[in-house]
């Protein structure tokens, strides 16, 4: 089942009478009116300051991660965070794209919450989510 080779076709003359195609335009959304774009989403799990965090929930804009160190689980802290956007930018002519932000210690009390117990830290994500 061998196909016949390809052949190179030559210019075609289109008639005067026939009008050039448009390019048709992409299709935007405006309903919002600013444009969207692409977060790099925060890690599932990442280490800082001696610390592991691992997602254990999500909901929209809020998250939960356990923290811990070391790997001991059994007296984990949780801690409920909104999660903030950073919009691109340029270092040293490299882009850094987009992403979704943890709050950082100076936002801690507005934009994230260090909670003791699994039931508390739910309840405080219900409470987010209103």
């Amino acid at each position: 089942m061998n196909a016949p080779p390809r052949k190179k076709r030559g210019l075609v003359a289109v008639p005067s009478s026939m009008e050039p195609s448009r390019a048709k335009a992409c299709a935007r959304a405006e309903a919002g009116g600013k444009k969207r774009h692409f977060y790099k989403p925060l890690p599932a799990q990442f280490r800082h300051d001696g610390f592991d965090y691992r997602q254990i929930a999500r909901e929209r804009d809020a998250a939960i991660y356990e923290q811990s160190w070391n790997g001991n689980q059994t007296s984990a802290a949780f801690e409920v965070i909104r999660i903030r956007l950073r919009e691109g930018f340029e270092v040293s002519c490299r882009f850094v794209e987009p992403a979704e932000v943890y709050p950082n210690s100076e936002a801690w009390g507005v934009n994230g919450w260090t909670v003791l117990t699994r039931d508390a830290v739910f309840e405080k994500l219900r409470a987010l989510c209103q």
